[in-house]
């Protein structure tokens, strides 16, 4: 078979580099883990000559985890999970001092994220790191994986899709369902940089407002801890009787959507799901209302609903659309409903991302040295990565923990009547 073409870069402007590369060292501070990853990587070199390619935001953040795959000998190459996410500079250091190949550029169109996505594609790559299942997903449909040692997907959305796919036909491991990942970035990388966003695009303040938080998983109870931190009443919806029982035991309001629609001053939709605010809320909203969204694509909050109800909107801030109902009522939509953290901020802070890259680049490792051997399907990721990735932050921070003694792993694992 011949070789793979190897994409080539389509990026902003080559002359942000330097802009680009201060940026990327910069998060490279805050990531002690992935840094010590990419040393041993270029000391062992395990992931010599292997094809990776990438969908996800392209940050300073994520130019690390490219960094450390091609300190391990990777061919890597990068296109944009979000439009409004991309930044320019890193993706012009990326390719002018890494060596990488990056099809980005902030703000493409559908059509240039769709040739972009089609470019990795034709590379024919073996493995695949996506956030949002784009990437996997579209090879799938290509029955285009019979090269691949498999690949991993970074969020509940993208699981979701992957699960949903008839006869998956490589190896993707559910990086999002891992226990660090779960704990520090969903519940504290998104619970902090989703107001972050919120509050770099309106300058709001929290205290005294009324917070609706769509959705109770690990990410909307990050949320709803930092919104409550910040002094505002949080009312929670859900469709999940667990997780709507747990919101109310963790003293947050809890009732239908509806009702929240007419006591809400600001909405953060973050369920992975679509149409979670329509015209149906939008009609029940107050004057002044912020609808954002910190789930994932640009669904969760009905746009063709909104311009139903308002007509079009104006631009009042950069970041600030503003629809006016017919009775005079303004309703301030953040980011054009994309993912607020990441188009109106500049995503999780780099201490979160340095353990999802971390479990990112280990699980690179694990495909490779598996060799194409795993189960089809989505897999969960090894329980020794997941504990690794936290044993290694855990010792980045200077904390220390116990051990078992063999006679307590003893008894842990034999069962006897009266636990004897």
């Amino acid at each position: 078979m011949a070789a793979p073409p190897t994409p080539t870069a389509e990026i902003a402007d080559p002359a942000l580099a330097d802009d680009g590369e201060a940026r990327i060292d910069w998060a490279d501070g805050f990531m002690p883990v992935l840094r010590s990853i990419r040393e041993r990587f270029a000391a062992e070199r395990p992931l010599e000559g292997v094809r990776v390619a990438a969908c996800l935001h392209v940050t300073a953040e994520t130019a690390n985890l490219v960094r450390t795959l091609i300190a391990g000998g990777a061919e890597t190459a990068l296109c944009a999970a979000n439009p409004l996410s991309t930044q320019d500079d890193v993706a012009a250091a990326l390719v002018e001092r890494h060596g990488a190949v990056v099809q980005a550029r902030r703000g493409e169109g559908p059509d240039d994220y769709a040739r972009h996505i089609g470019a990795l594609v034709k590379s024919r790559p073996q493995i695949t790191v996506d956030d949002g299942a784009d990437l996997i997903s579209t090879l799938h449909a290509a029955n285009a994986t019979e090269w691949m040692l498999g690949g991993m997907e970074e969020t509940t959305t993208g699981l979701v899709r992957l699960r949903a796919l008839e006869g998956l036909s490589c190896t993707v491991l559910a990086v999002n369902d891992a226990r660090t990942e779960r704990t520090i970035n969903d519940r504290f990388g998104t619970g902090q940089s989703a107001f972050d966003g919120i509050l770099r695009a309106t300058n709001l303040l929290l205290a005294g407002r009324t917070v609706v938080v769509f959705g109770y998983g690990w990410t909307g109870k990050g949320i709803a801890l930092r919104a409550r931190g910040a002094g505002a009443e949080v009312i929670v919806c859900e469709v999940d009787p667990l997780r709507a029982l747990e919101a109310r035991m963790e003293g947050f309001g809890v009732m239908p959507a509806l009702e929240a629609a007419a006591r809400g001053d600001v909405f953060i939709t973050v369920t992975g799901g679509r149409d979670v605010l329509t015209s149906a809320h939008f009609e029940r909203m107050k004057d002044g209302a912020v609808l954002a969204n910190a789930g994932h694509f640009d669904v969760e909050i009905d746009l063709a609903g909104l311009h139903a109800v308002a007509g079009e909107g104006r631009e009042v801030l950069p970041l600030v659309e503003q629809y006016t109902l017919p009775d005079g009522r303004r309703l301030n939509l953040l980011a054009q409903g994309r993912v607020v953290n990441l188009a109106a901020a500049a995503g999780h802070p780099a201490e979160v991302m340095d353990v999802s890259f971390a479990l990112q680049a280990l699980c690179v490792e694990y495909l490779v040295r598996a060799g194409g051997a795993l189960p089809h399907g989505v897999q969960p990721v090894p329980d020794e990565i997941d504990n690794e990735v936290a044993r290694l932050k855990l010792a980045s921070l200077g904390v220390e923990i116990d051990t078992l003694t063999e006679e307590q792993r003893a008894y842990l694992g034999v069962w006897s009547p009266g636990g004897g």
